[in-house]
């Protein structure tokens, strides 16, 4: 029999905070009463303040990122228009076919699972479309299977390098509140995430940054729609309301988790996740193991990929970890199933969480077959957090 606590090291969801959902506890409202706006109104506003804009609107959508995901391309694109995207893990791969399955005509540029956005790639066929038939780019910001970090700015420049003038539509899922991003100084249209990742929530809401251009292009777009129509939210949006039955309890929790965000400071909450997002991967190479991320300047603060040593089946590390340990770690994603396992570190994380996910990593990769040093990965994050590793050369030495 399983006692004690259960240890979520996924991804997303992730761990939801005591008073968010001690916030989700309430009775069923009336979204309809005359004060219901006196909730949803700041969260709108708040929200706009973690997408870091002042010129976009936001949406909160029932569904989940996947969901933002198709309100984002049905409101603003036609049938059949050319739009650009590298594919180069699981979910953008996912946004790629979704694209398909809704009639885009998809260019594709697929690169290696562990490298990031091409930018170059995308520069030269930006400025090769002298004809402007490309009418958005899709970029994946944080890709979760692979635990890459994309330059978002950095497509940017690219698109204003070649003055194209496609929208540009960011997969924000699991960096929004996590990692750095902004919306207005990146120039991003339309930027999507989730309420359970960052935002700290039960899985339910489906969160849509949406800039003037784009709601600009909404209302010419022809591609079908209904439940995910902009003009509907906005219009309803505008008083606190939705145009249909909103989950009142999940938009508690929300609220209750941008307090906690911005009691912490958003600046600070994403200084947290780099140096918590550090020490696990000194732990990962103290143990000799390798991260999926090619480079460092791809690493993510979100999400650590590990790929298990020759033999060892990262399958195993997550059964023994689940039914011996009580902790669930992320698996390996399409082609990655069976050689990589993840930790996920954002949200409602510290150090005593970093330091448990990877001492039941090390016990699990040991049973697993993993010839893993015991205390390695622990003691080098611990060397890390306490500043030893900088204050003694030979401990940094060691740590590296």
């Amino acid at each position: 029999m399983k006692t004690g606590q259960t240890h979520l090291f996924i991804p997303g969801p992730t761990n939801v905070p005591d008073e968010v959902r001690r916030a989700m506890n309430v009775g069923q409202e009336d979204m309809r009463a005359p004060d219901f706006g006196d909730l949803t109104l700041g969260l709108f506003a708040d929200l706009k303040r973690v997408f870091r804009t002042e010129t976009g609107q936001v949406f909160i959508f029932p569904g989940s990122g996947t969901g933002a995901w198709e309100a984002a391309i049905t409101n603003t694109l036609n049938p059949g228009d050319k739009v650009l995207i590298a594919r180069f893990g699981q979910f953008s791969t996912l946004w790629a076919q979704m694209a398909e399955r809704l009639g885009l005509n998809v260019e594709i540029i697929d690169v290696a699972w562990g490298a990031g956005v091409p930018v170059a790639e995308f520069e030269r066929r930006l400025g090769a479309d002298t004809h402007d038939e490309i009418k958005a780019v899709f970029v994946t910001h944080n890709e979760t299977a692979t635990g890459v970090t994309s330059d978002i700015a950095a497509v940017r420049r690219a698109l204003d390098s070649c003055f194209h003038d496609a929208l540009l539509f960011v997969d924000g899922v699991s960096s929004i509140a996590s990692i750095d991003f902004r919306m207005d100084e990146w120039g991003v249209d339309l930027a999507v995430t989730g309420s359970q990742k960052g935002l700290m929530c039960p899985a339910g809401l489906g969160i849509l940054g949406v800039s003037e251009k784009a709601m600009e292009a909404s209302k010419s777009a022809t591609m079908r729609r209904a439940y995910f129509e902009f003009s509907d939210m906005a219009n309803m949006n505008a008083g606190g309301y939705f145009p249909y039955t909103p989950p009142t309890p999940l938009l508690r929790g929300l609220r209750a988790s941008l307090d906690r965000l911005f009691r912490e400071g958003l600046d600070e909450v994403i200084a947290r996740h780099a140096r918590l997002a550090e020490g696990i991967r000194r732990g990962i190479h103290a143990w000799g193991l390798d991260l999926v991320a090619e480079h460092p300047s791809l690493y993510s603060d979100t999400v650590s990929a590990i790929r298990t040593p020759e033999g060892v089946d990262a399958r195993d590390v997550l059964r023994i970890a689940y039914e011996e340990m009580n902790t669930s770690f992320g698996s390996g994603l399409a082609r990655l199933n069976g050689r990589v396992f993840r930790i996920g570190h954002l949200g409602d994380f510290n150090e005593g969480m970093a330091l448990t996910a990877l001492s039941m990593a090390e016990m699990a990769l040991w049973r697993a077959g993993a010839e893993v040093p015991f205390g390695a990965g622990v003691a080098a994050a611990q060397r890390f957090y306490t500043g030893a590793a900088s204050a003694n050369p030979q401990l940094r030495l060691a740590a590296e």
